[in-house]
């Protein structure tokens, strides 16, 4: 409820806006991450997997690879059923399928929107294939809390995986005051800290990015710049860090 998928859908905007060719891939049993890039909630993988009895030569890539606003491309790993299965093994199979269509490596970035809950390791597993984590988290006590989670997961991830955390993004806050405290504790990057706008919370509700809005609202301009800072960090390919929780 902080922002994750609305920032990580921006950002995904951004780095497109850059010339880059982006995949986001949406890691919450939800499956409404790229709602705001495609305007409506697409078919996961993992049901279409299902609907095709796991016959991966029966899958195309236009079943689930759809185009989003602004050429970024759009996946939903989606999840197994309430309190059955893992989330990890669902990242999994969309990673081993999108590599049997050969489209996992025609991506020049990868974004996986991950919820904050890696008390699962299920749900820490996209860390696996990432070469950086960004960790979304507004000024809150709670935000901070899933933070530190994770960045244990990524010190741990990061004995095996060349993971870095490239940094920290503060998203849904009027003060930082905790976030500099916690990374004052915790050293690390502040990749930018997005004040509390109320037009990022209505284009989730209106089901569009801030990019898309501007088109009608110029005077948001200021707010993609934000992101678009966010993309010009991760494409400078920060050393990043290996965190200590």
């Amino acid at each position: 409820g902080i922002g994750k998928s609305t920032t990580s859908c921006n950002i995904s905007i951004a780095l497109a806006r850059r010339g880059e060719k982006v995949l986001q891939i949406g890691c919450d049993p939800k499956h409404d991450s790229t709602f705001t890039l495609t305007g409506f909630l697409i078919p996961t993988i993992i049901d279409t997997l299902q609907s095709k009895d796991y016959h991966y030569e029966d899958i195309w890539s236009e079943d689930v690879i759809h185009k989003g606003y602004g050429g970024v491309d759009c996946v939903e790993a989606g999840g197994p059923p309430a309190g059955a299965g893992c989330g990890g093994y669902v990242v999994g199979e969309t990673v081993k399928l999108l590599k049997e269509l050969n489209a996992f490596y025609e991506y020049d970035i990868i974004l996986f929107d991950v919820l904050g809950d890696v008390v699962c390791g299920g749900f820490a597993a996209p860390l696996n294939y990432a070469d950086y984590c960004l960790i979304i988290t507004d000024n809150g006590f709670d935000a901070l809390f899933a933070a530190n989670r994770i960045t244990a997961s990524i010190r741990e991830k990061a004995r095996t995986h060349p993971l870095r955390l490239a940094g920290l993004v503060g998203n849904r806050t009027s003060k930082r005051d905790l976030i500099n405290k916690y990374v004052e504790a915790c050293p690390m990057p502040v990749i930018e800290v997005l004040p509390l706008i109320e037009d990022i919370r209505v284009s989730r509700v209106k089901g569009k990015t801030l990019f898309e809005m501007v088109g009608s609202e110029p005077s948001l301009n200021y707010v993609c710049e934000y992101y678009l800072d966010i993309a010009d960090q991760i494409l400078s390919q920060p050393e990043g860090i290996v965190p200590k929780e």
